[in-house]
């Protein structure tokens, strides 16, 4: 396994919309395995493969505390959504030292393959349901900071020029 390198905000290929995954194959297994190596090293509890510069619908996600309950979602997608909406504070490992709160349906139903090529679905709500909306928006081109207002992303785009340039 490898360490992958994560894209940082604002990069225009965090913007790039990801291909469906077309054979789960021993090549999707190695770079599922990276990601997850990758996540937790970061430390982070999702990864989309948009953020490793890998424009393949492939998801990772552990919210458990002891992060042992990997998720794998190969070319996720939502089935269906609560009317109900949560706000969450979100972060982003393409958007270091950032948070902000993002309203999101509450409760998700999301149809994808796993690392076996078999279809499944499962349902989430909570900080599950959050991670899996915002790992799918990478696969769409969207950045979490793309749900906030134009001041407050422009503010943040501004704030990472400052870091770049520093470091």
């Amino acid at each position: 396994m490898a360490l992958l390198p994560i894209l940082h905000f604002p990069d225009p290929r965090l913007e790039k919309v990801a291909a469906p995954i077309e054979h789960v194959d021993d090549e999707v297994r190695r770079l599922a395995a990276d990601m997850a190596e990758t996540m937790y090293a970061a430390p982070g509890i999702g990864l989309a493969a948009t953020q490793v510069d890998v424009h393949r619908q492939l998801i990772v996600i552990d919210t458990s505390e002891a992060q042992d309950q990997l998720i794998t979602l190969i070319n996720p997608r939502l089935t269906g959504q609560s009317a109900v909406t949560q706000e969450y504070e979100e972060g982003c490992l393409s958007v270091p030292g950032i948070y902000d709160t993002v309203e999101r349906p509450a409760e998700v139903e999301v149809e994808a393959l796993g690392l076996d090529g078999k279809p499944f679905r499962m349902k989430a709500d909570g900080l599950l349901a959050v991670c899996i909306q915002h790992e799918m928006d990478h696969l769409q081109g969207i950045v979490f900071v793309d749900h906030l207002s134009r001041l407050k992303r422009n503010r943040i785009v501004s704030k990472l020029r400052k870091q770049q340039k520093v470091s």
